[in-house]
């Protein structure tokens, strides 16, 4: 269940977002709830409504349906889901960004476009005068103008300390003018319209100005001493600490070495003693959390005297709850006496009992009250640090402010509360305290704590912030107290809310100041009303250096666009080059992704600002020589980009939010004054440059982003465009440090650029004349050479050296020759010609596949005749066999053909030959764009995998090698682009063509198929991987008479061959040779894979194939061309009879199969193999046989026995017998040496000594195939009556005499004993059961009858729930219900069911074939089917728990679907992550992967597929 409160989701307006079931949830009663408002509603946070499932199918699926938002109004949105009767069980948030229009035509400002730059507003001047002084922005480019509040300010002059949140600053206002609101928003409308600029002004919430007459008017809105009575002893000390100060201002403490003037270490240690003896010792305010304990003593005295309790002993250890005084004051803490009572009772009630009682209370108070007293001292300790470590910074430090002598100016420490009343003495303001009136009006001022949590209020209990001093204090502001919700402090809500109305009214966005200690559900409440006046609200913050999780909290709680990254706050160059690409962007040569794609957590949109409001100068701080290349490097960065007004400038001094009264110089583009600025001041002009530049890479799609560092202090970044592929690439040379002063490398080494320039877009070189004079700005005369849109023959920087072909490219090297510290050249690049009109004319076969490529593409004069015509009209030529070429097939079926699977270097081979095996790593590496993943390497560093794709196809000639051709022409212009883009066009291609292939498939498959669900579809695709026509696979010759079998043109035998398609296994380990084919496998995966897929032609030949091998009434376990063969298996006859039932029933006219003539291997059991055109006979002549050996009995050696045929088997092991017990009509067969059902491990360790014997040996009447008998005996009964079967009866020849039993009779024989003989019953006494003893497990079914060792016909085994679903007739319904429920509490595992009960003592759910110790049960794999969790009997489980479940009412059934579904969620899960693209043959317990298991297995597929066929 995924709670995602804290990942980021950030979608763009016209989005669809769906949301889709995990695998968790599938099978349980999901709905989604969102507060994103419904067509023509209004927003409303708190309101949430469900949204209603859409089915794509039009049936109820759980795998692909899906709940749409149509994503249209910006904002912050949550959602949650419930799951059953649980509420809010998983959620989170979706970010909808806004869209900015400027222009009278309201065009469109991408947020990556933009270029802001910061104004404070105190140094705007008269409003008037604004437009000449905001035109250097628009002159230089910026198209955002962000202001710092335009509001009345406090006292201070601080800009973010407002007066009035609700009035204009009238310093805007010149006399005789008073401007309003309403004039700032016609402004603001103005430079939206004509100058294409959009304006966003600051919002502060955390905090007023102590000069606001409002928060006097209501001091509640505060923390003050009445609605936080808390805060007294940080009161107290910080007045004492005032009165301190003016002591040592007035010189009262120099005799004790503390002078007002602070010089040295010793007037630090002497200050600590002052504090410690003058005010903390004085203060006692260790008082404010102790308990009076006489009172309390009396207190308790009296209840004990009251009768409140009596007990064993006078003390305990148990600890005393002390209740804190809502007021408190000294001493005010009390006793919770019910724990005193509880902890402190006497023997009696005697009044000595009772006193001593008291004492050992008294006692424990006291005690109690001291180390309340070291909690306060350890406080004070804290504080005395802080105060003395301010003291030392403030006026000692060199990197401090060195305030000089304490004055009441500039006391000795930061005043935390304000005090609006005349001066007085301390001990009249202690009276001030305790009178409400008064003491409602000390108001704690505004402040942070470094290093602490940054989302915790300091002010509130249990915060000590205040009193411990280690506020950093904004002494000019007062803390706004907002509480949890508007009725707590009406007006201060009600305020603050038409104060953001009022903003949003003017302007564009806002920039949220102090966000993190602003509360965030009084931001929430803030911004959705702001939203509710301008719904495309642009929202930017500053979160300072904070952890991802918590800044997401904050963007998602508040739909932040924005968030604010200072380059000057980066801790070194790495840093801020690194963030170019965490903050937007993608890498060069990224991979295009799907429209329909998964929606990943993604990283916060950025402002990258080259110097931030809360900075100092960079001239201070760094070299003048570092500005432009700082700037440039800002400018390069795929996401918005910003600075403050005055850096562009070089001003020396950064201008001060704080202290400032300096107003901005207007723009004259002639002249250069004083008051003027021009493109000739500072680095106006290159900045110019840049922003235009970064507008235009915005604008036309250069979203991918490379960084390089060339030397030191020399970066290069890349601007690439994956439509164009047009690249902008910036060389800049930091200056950190003064060049002038530091040394530095004088050569850079060369650089290559692959492709054409086409201009150098901007060269800059600063220079920094020494001059006595100083410029207007008091800055050393610095001046920047600038060249814009020059040839590279031209520049004086850089030239060109040599032209390089290497990886596909034209290479440019670039030689640096003036190329020094502070200087700037940038490149544009563009394709060479060649190689633009390959990728234009790629780009153009492409747009069949997504019209994403449309853009670039360009059409060829001459195009390859292959990609004249569609891929899917060449895909449609192809047969599903030839599917299973160009998709799968595994490095064993590959290497049969003379080839194998394609080996990644330094990695690993691709688990197939075809497109699956790229498909399957392409898909780990294009949703992250890992191009550093092995197989981009190999593609970049050569042409190999390409080959590898296309002559493997081109090998098979036909229809395949015609899409062989088609990959060769794409990859034809694959081969001619810059390398660094052949990973990201190959994937397209690959892409593309399987799409393509997968579309050609389904077409040729059933509705079912066809209309299915993706877990449908991915099993269908089973089909495919697991069936596939060669050579080495070929099954015996079908007869010539038979209509629609294949031919090809062999090339092994240059003969016309049948080729009908045999089906693997297993992948890897059973696919190839020999160990293809399977008759029980193939049987058991036939229905699943082939019929329910709609390959009727492709079943009918397996099932005659395999017809034609019948020898001594049973079909081969392992089939080779016929005649390689084994008949050491009992239930193989009986699934391919159970497959031709299938077929007659599934197959429209199926039937029609009983005629079809049969060409027989082994015309009698005495013959070898004959000749392919000896014999021929209809299949229900071979149906009879089958039957009719069984009647009669079967018993027979296997040919070649011996250790040459099989060397773990004992000589007994190679005799078959298998018959029909004339009582019940069972089936049985086997011996205690071999393993005739599909349990077959036979044991092969010497060490352990189990070689030779079975693990299972399941002889006797195996429960399957004691169901799967009733089923055919059923159905031959049927077909029988319908006239399809001329068959009513088999004989058995008896003592020289010949006697017929008929199918009617047989099938009741098994009907009658199937419960009798095969349940065991919950009755202990059950008269049926002889072996009371050997029972372990009740309320099941056995899982043998008759086994030569009998407690294994009591072991819980899957096999009955085959039997239960091939005759479901034989099973009372209530005792199979109850059966499946104790299998689904003991075998069911997460994906396979357990082969052996974990509770039986041989259990052992690990398999490992290659240990071989001295553990009989485990040595070699020997526990194969003794616990391991196999897939395919799940199918049959689910299938039984659907059938009964319908049978048990509509109830139950439901609950089973839900089940089911959840269960089936497991196996969706495991097929979507395998690189395999299957299901495998088992997993070890628990789910485990297991070593030795196959990676695909034809028989969980298509058992699977089965389930979701019976949905």
């Amino acid at each position: 269940m995924e709670r995602l409160e804290r990942a980021l989701f950030r979608l763009e307006q016209g989005f669809e977002l769906q949301f889709r079931l995990g695998p968790t949830l599938q099978g349980t009663e999901v709905q989604v709830y969102t507060n994103y408002p419904a067509k023509g509603h209004k927003f409303d946070r708190l309101k949430f409504r469900p949204l209603d499932w859409v089915y794509p199918n039009g049936w109820e699926d759980d795998c692909d349906k899906y709940c749409r938002l149509d994503l249209m109004v910006a904002g912050s949105y949550q959602y949650y889901f419930s799951c059953g009767d649980k509420e809010k069980v998983g959620g989170g948030y979706i970010i909808v960004d806004p869209v900015l229009r400027v222009g009278a035509n309201d065009v469109i400002l991408p947020l990556d476009c933009i270029c802001s730059q910061t104004y404070l507003a105190k140094c705007l001047g008269p409003l008037d005068k604004w437009l000449d002084r905001v035109r250097v922005a628009k002159e230089t480019g910026y198209n955002m103008i962000h202001f710092t509040p335009l509001q009345k300010l406090g006292v201070s002059g601080f800009c973010y300390s407002m007066a009035d949140q609700l009035e204009l600053n009238p310093d805007f206002s010149p006399e005789g003018k008073h401007y309003t609101w309403g004039d700032v928003g016609n402004l603001v409308e103005t430079l939206r319209k004509d100058w294409n600029m959009v304006c966003i002004s600051d919002v502060v919430y955390n905090h007023t100005a102590v000069s606001s007459e409002w928060i006097h008017l209501h001091p509640e809105c505060g923390y003050n001493l009445v609605n936080s009575p808390h805060l007294k002893p940080a009161w107290l000390l910080d007045r004492a600490l005032w009165h301190l100060s003016c002591e040592v201002a007035d010189g009262k403490f120099s005799e004790q070495r503390v002078p007002a003037l602070f010089q040295d270490e010793w007037n630090m240690n002497a200050l600590r003693g002052v504090l410690w003896q003058q005010v903390f010792s004085r203060l006692r305010l260790w008082e404010f959390l102790q308990v009076c304990v006489d009172e309390a003593v009396e207190q308790f005295r009296q209840r004990l005297q009251a009768g409140s309790g009596v007990g064993s002993s006078p003390e305990c250890k148990k600890q005393l709850k002390l209740v804190q005084d809502p007021q408190h004051r000294r001493f005010g803490n009390t006793v919770d006496m019910n724990s005193a009572l509880d902890i402190f009772t006497p023997h009696s009630m005697s009044p000595s009992d009772i006193q001593e009682c008291c004492i050992c209370f008294k006692k424990r108070l006291e005690e109690l009250n001291s180390g309340l007293y070291e909690e306060m001292n350890h406080h004070a300790e804290q504080a005395i640090n802080c105060i003395v470590g301010n003291v030392v910074y403030e006026r000692l430090s060199d990197q401090g402010p060195k305030l000089g002598p304490v004055t009441r100016k500039y006391p000795l420490c930061s005043r935390y509360f304000s005090f609006p009343f005349k001066e007085m003495t301390f001990d009249e303001e202690m009276q001030l305290m305790e009178q409400r009136e008064k003491a409602c009006h000390f108001l704690a001022h505004d402040g942070f704590v470094k290093g602490n949590d940054l989302l915790r209020n300091c002010a509130v209990p249990g915060s000590e912030a205040y009193l411990r001093r280690e506020l950093v204090c904004q002494a000019d502001t007062i803390k706004l107290r907002y509480g949890e919700k508007p009725e707590d402090c009406p007006y201060l809500w009600a305020h603050m809310k038409t104060y953001t109305e009022m903003t949003a009214n003017v302007f564009s966005g806002v920039c949220l100041i102090n966000c993190l200690s602003t509360p965030l559900h009084v931001a929430e409440a803030m911004l959705a009303a702001a939203r509710a006046i301008r719904p495309n609200l642009y929202v930017m913050a500053d979160l300072f250096p904070s952890s991802q999780l918590i800044e997401n909290v904050f963007i998602n709680r508040l739909g932040i666009t924005t968030l604010v990254r200072d380059a000057m706050g980066a801790a070194d160059r790495q840093e801020e080059e690194g963030s170019l690409s965490w903050f937007g962007g993608e890498p060069v040569g990224a991979f295009f992704q799907p429209s329909l794609r998964p929606l990943i957590p993604a990283v916060s949109h950025t402002m990258f600002m080259d110097v931030s409001p809360n900075n100092h100068s960079p001239i201070q701080t760094c070299s003048v020589y570092d500005f432009l290349p700082r700037s440039t490097l800002v400018s390069m960065a795929c996401c918005a980009t910003g600075s403050i007004r005055g850096y562009d400038e070089l001003l020396p001094c950064q201008i001060s939010a704080v202290r400032e009264d300096h107003q901005y110089t207007c723009w004259n583009s002639e002249a250069r004054t004083c008051d003027q600025v021009n493109l000739q001041t500072g680095i106006l002009a290159g900045k110019l440059a840049l922003n235009r530049l970064h507008q235009e890479l915005a604008a036309e799609g250069f979203t991918q982003v490379y960084v390089e560092q060339l030397d030191e202090g020399v970066v290069a970044v890349t601007r690439h465009c994956p439509s164009s592929h047009q690249s902008v690439v910036a060389v800049l040379w930091r200056a950190i440090k003064n060049p002038e002063t530091q040394r530095h490398t004088e050569d850079v080494s060369p650089m290559f650029i692959p492709g054409h320039i086409q201009e150098v877009v901007l060269e800059a070189v600063t220079n920094s004349n020494k001059k006595e004079d100083k410029n207007i700005n008091g800055l050393p005369e610095c001046t920047v050479e600038i060249q814009e849109h020059i040839q590279l023959k031209d520049s004086k920087v850089v030239k060109k050296a040599d032209t390089v072909s290497k990886h596909n490219s034209i290479y440019q090297e670039i030689m640096f020759e003036k190329f020094t510290p502070g200087c700037v050249v940038i490149f544009r690049v563009t394709p060479e010609p060649r190689c633009q009109e390959q990728l234009g004319a790629l780009r153009h076969h492409l747009i069949q596949f997504s019209p994403q490529y449309q853009t670039g593409s360009l059409a060829e004069h001459s195009t390859p005749s292959i990609l004249t015509e569609p891929l899917r009209i060449i895909m449609s030529k192809l047969t599903l066999a030839d599917m299973n070429i160009l998709l799968y097939r595994c490095d064993a079926e590959e290497r049969e053909d003379g080839g194998g699977c394609y080996n990644i270097p330094s990695w690993l081979p691709l688990n197939y030959g075809g497109l699956q095996g790229l498909m399957s790593v392409m898909a780990e590496i294009r949703p992250k764009n890992y191009l550093g993943h092995p197989l981009c390497d190999n593609l970049r560093q050569g042409d190999w995998l390409m080959d590898y794709v296309s002559e493997r196809l081109l090998a098979k000639g036909g229809a395949v090698g015609e899409v062989g051709q088609w990959f060769q022409a794409m990859f034809g212009y694959l081969k001619n682009i810059p390398r660094y883009l052949v990973p990201c066009y190959f994937d397209s291609i690959i892409q593309g063509a399987y799409t393509s292939a997968l579309e050609a498939v389904f077409k040729y498959m059933s509705s079912f198929v066809q209309n299915g669900s993706s877990l449908v579809k991915q099993l269908a695709l089973g089909s495919v991987q697991m069936c596939g026509a060669g050579h080495s696979w070929a099954f015996p010759t079908l007869s010539p008479h038979l209509k629609d079998v294949p031919y090809h043109l062999s090339d092994v035998t240059n003969q016309v061959e049948q080729c009908c398609v045999t089906l693997a296994a297993g992948l890897p380990h059973f696919c190839a040779g020999v160990l293809r084919c399977w008759g029980r496998d193939t049987f058991i995966s036939l229905r699943g894979l082939l019929l329910l897929t709609g390959r009727h032609l492709e079943a009918r030949s397996i099932i005659l194939a395999f017809a034609g091998t019948l020898h001594h009434g049973l079909i081969p376990s392992l089939l080779g061309q016929g005649s390689i063969v084994r008949y050491n298996c009992r239930d193989a006859v009986w699934w391919w009879l159970q497959s031709i039932q299938e077929y007659c029933t599934l197959v429209p006219n199926g039937v029609s199969i009983l005629k079809c003539p049969v060409r027989r291997m082994y015309p009698t059991d005495v013959s070898g193999p004959q000749p392919t055109e000896a014999w021929d006979q209809p299949l229900y002549d071979v149906i009879q046989e089958a039957m009719q050996s069984h009647m009669q009995g079967i018993s027979f050696r296997e040919t070649n026995a011996g250790p040459q045929l099989d060397n773990s088997m004992n000589d007994e092991g190679f005799n078959v017998e298998a018959g029909v017990d004339q009582t019940t009509g069972f089936t049985y067969g086997g011996n205690r040496f071999n393993c005739g059902t599909w349990m077959n491990k036979m044991g092969e360790s010497e060490k352990a000594h189990n070689k030779g014997i079975p693990a299972t040996p399941r002889d006797g009447s195996a429960v399957e195939i004691v169901g799967l008998c009733k089923s055919t005996v059923r159905w031959i009964v049927k077909l029988h009556n319908d006239g399809h079967f001329p068959y009513a009866a088999v004989n058995i020849p008896r003592e020289g005499q010949t006697y017929s039993v008929s199918y009617v009779e047989w099938d009741l024989k098994i009907q009658e004993n199937f419960e009798k003989k095969f349940y065991i019953s919950r009755d202990p006494q059950d008269p049926e059961e002889k072996q009371p003893e050997l029972v372990h497990k009740r309320g099941i079914y056995k899982d043998s009858l008759g086994a030569s060792s009998p407690w294994c016909d009591y072991q819980l085994r899957p096999n009955f729930l085959i039997a239960m679903m091939v005759a479901p007739e034989l099973f009372t319904v209530e005792k199979a219900w109850e059966a499946l429920a104790v299998a689904e509490k003991k075998l069911l595992g997460p994906l396979g069911m357990k082969t052996l009960d974990p509770d039986d003592m041989v259990y052992c759910g690990v398999y490992d074939n290659n240990l071989d110790n001295d553990n009989f049960n485990r040595a070699k794999g020997f526990n194969y089917h003794q616990g391991p969790e196999w897939l395919w009997p799940v199918g049959y489980f689910l299938r039984a728990k659907l059938y009964f479940a319908k049978k048990m009412g509509k109830q139950t059934y439901d609950k089973t679907v839900n089940l089911v579904k959840n269960i089936l969620s497991r196996h969706a899960v495991h097929l979507e992550r395998s690189l395999w693209k299957g299901l495998p043959e088992l997993t070890n317990e628990n789910g485990q992967h297991c070593l030795f298991s196959c990676e695909c297995q034809a028989s969980s597929m298509a058992t699977i597929l089965e389930v979701l066929y019976d949905l």
